[in-house]
Order: structure tokens, then sequence, then C-alpha cells
């Protein structure tokens, strides 16, 4: 299962002064807060090498890693049990919600930044799904 693609986002009816690879943005930021929470699946953490801590240690966005390890693509094979069950429960919601957070100064969500201050302002939200989630969750893994 894929969750998302950057070229889903890049192709089509895409903003004229927004680069490419924003269109990877929310899918970087998404992953970073993944791999900060130790959801990344093993075979991604054997393949990335020093790259996870990097994005751990803020030395790589999440953006870059997405291109430069997963072809702009994050599918369940990226992510471990625990992060494929919350991905499954929130990612379409995420888009929603990060759509209506970068449009509140922004023209698009396209028009975001690869920062991490802005992946610290995602993260916050990202972080209160999350734990409503396990809340929520019988048995979260």
């Amino acid at each position: 299962m894929v969750y998302d693609k950057a070229k889903w986002h890049s192709d089509g009816d895409f903003p004229k002064n927004a680069p490419p690879e924003n269109g990877g943005t929310h899918i970087g930021i998404f992953l970073a807060w993944a791999i900060n929470h130790d959801m990344a699946s093993d075979e991604l953490i054997a393949d990335a090498g020093d790259s996870i801590p990097a994005v751990k240690e803020r030395r790589m966005t999440g953006r870059t890693f997405l291109f430069r390890y997963l072809d702009g693509v994050l599918g369940e094979g990226d992510l471990n049990e625990r992060g494929n069950a919350f991905a499954r429960h929130y990612y379409k919601k995420y888009m929603g919600e990060y759509d209506r957070l970068a449009r509140r100064k922004l023209p698009t969500a396209y028009h975001v930044g690869d920062t991490w201050t802005n992946y610290d302002a995602v993260a916050k939200m990202i972080d209160k799904r999350y734990v409503e989630w396990r809340a929520e969750s019988v048995n979260p893994t």
C-alpha cells in the first residue's frame, strides 16, 4: 500500500510559483516525524544507514530523505507495525489538517518550505493526533 507520492502532487494542477519538490514536503514532514518516533521499518533503517540518525539530528530533512531513499514515495514497507497502524488511521486526515495549517499563512500547502521550523509546527499537530489515537486504541502497537 502506498500512502502518498510526491508526483501525485507536483504533476497536474501544481502552483507555478512553487518548486516541484514541494509536492513532497508534507510527506517528508510526516516521514521525519515517524523516524523521530522510531516508526521506520527495519528494511528502511538497513537501506538508509547513517541517514536515519541524520534526520533525528536534523542534519537531513524528511523531504531530502524521502527523495534520496524512497523516490518520493511513502509506503507501508517504509514503516514498522506501529507506524503503519497510525498511518492507516491518520494519513488521509493529516493531508487535510496540513493543508488547513499551511493556508493560514500561505496561498497553498505547496508553498511550505522544507525547514525544521515548519516541521516543528506540523509535528505538534501530528503529536496531538498520535496521543488521541493511542488513547482511543484498544490495543495500540
